[in-house]
């Protein structure tokens, strides 16, 4: 084999090449932006890789910082919320006794109950049995709860059938994506909620198993924090493929909305799951489990986030897939508020 002779031009035009290709590369692979439409998105401002610790991983306490006790704060203005129904009794019991045990025997907030229907004689009483808080039986507003006009009832059918054929749970279950709409964006307009700033969902059958002895609704407020969560779990991607697609064109309609220090890196994480960036069309599917937020309903209120749900809410997803209150509102705290705001 004949030697290759490295001629000085060879070389200049060999480096040159190496270089295209490298800037090239960094090109196609620049964290630093999104491009969304037209429009470039910067991601900066965000340090470190979206998953720099595992809390699996390790062990964890209470929240650094000055953490108040029973009795030596004023309570926050906040509620406990639950929607359920009637016959999920044995589930809310449960909750309840777990979460009185742990933290609000100590503390003393508000429950709030919320049903499409009255409350039976009976939940009222077994649950009244299980807390000395104060109690608040409530029933949704019809408006809240209907299926909106512009949905096509033949559509949502169609969309149902083809739901259950992915595989996709509660297709067909008209409550599940009423239930699901409502926690996206209709629960904090309940003229019982009004009052309240504050509110920490339970679930029936959920369960608390560690003593809480600090107020977690004053630490959020006095630390400036906007929402808490405990876990981060994947969505299904046949749920909500086109969620994505209808988040980037809220994007491009209002820049103005995306945080200088937002979460962007972990809403398109394509690392851990690539199959599900793919068929969720860019989004992660990764999302905070809503099952056991607290948050400031400020957040839901604003002005930023009804347009985001407004414009989530003609598209028709809630009713057409089977989009969940959980990533549309990672979503919205992902892109729409300081990231440091959200804790764990």
């Amino acid at each position: 084999m004949a030697a290759v002779q490295w001629r000085p031009a060879r070389i200049v035009f060999l480096t040159l090449g190496i270089a295209v290709v490298l800037l090239l590369f960094r090109a196609f692979n620049n964290h630093d932006t999104v491009i969304v439409g037209d429009k470039r998105i910067s991601l900066k401002k965000q340090k470190g890789k979206p998953f720099d610790v595992d809390p699996l991983m390790h062990m964890t306490g209470p929240p650094e910082g000055k953490l108040y006790g029973p009795g030596e704060a004023e309570r926050v203005n906040a509620t406990l919320l639950s929607l359920v129904r009637n016959e999920e009794l044995d589930g809310i019991i449960q909750a309840m006794t777990d979460l009185e045990r742990t933290f609000n025997s100590k503390f003393n907030y508000p429950w709030t109950f919320i049903n499409d229907v009255p409350f039976s004689e009976k939940f009222r009483k077994a649950t009244r049995a299980v807390t000395k808080a104060e109690i608040n039986y409530e029933v949704i507003p019809q408006e809240h709860w209907d299926v909106p006009s512009w949905i096509n009832p033949e559509l949502m059918t169609a969309s149902a059938d083809f739901l259950t054929e992915q595989g996709v749970q509660y297709s067909h279950l008209k409550s599940y994506h009423q239930m699901c709409r409502w926690n996206s964006g209709m629960f904090y307009k309940h003229p019982a909620l009004l009052k309240y700033k504050w509110y920490w969902r339970v679930e029936p059958k959920v369960h608390f198993f560690c003593d809480i002895d600090y107020d977690v609704f004053r630490y959020m407020q006095d630390y400036n924090k906007t929402y808490g969560f405990v876990i981060n779990i994947y969505d299904s991607p046949q749920s909500i493929s086109s969620l994505w697609p209808a988040v980037e064109e809220f994007m491009v309609e209002h820049p103005e909305y995306i945080h200088p220090n937002n979460a962007m890196r972990w809403l398109t994480d394509s690392a851990n799951r690539p199959e599900h960036n793919r068929d969720a069309h860019g989004y992660s599917t990764c999302h905070f489990w809503s099952n056991f937020e607290i948050a400031d309903m400020d957040f839901w209120r604003s002005k930023k986030y009804e347009d985001f749900f407004n414009h989530l809410d003609q598209v028709g997803g809630f009713f057409y897939e089977r989009w969940g209150d959980a990533p549309v509102h990672s979503i919205a705290l992902g892109l729409m508020e300081d990231r440091d705001k959200i804790h764990w």
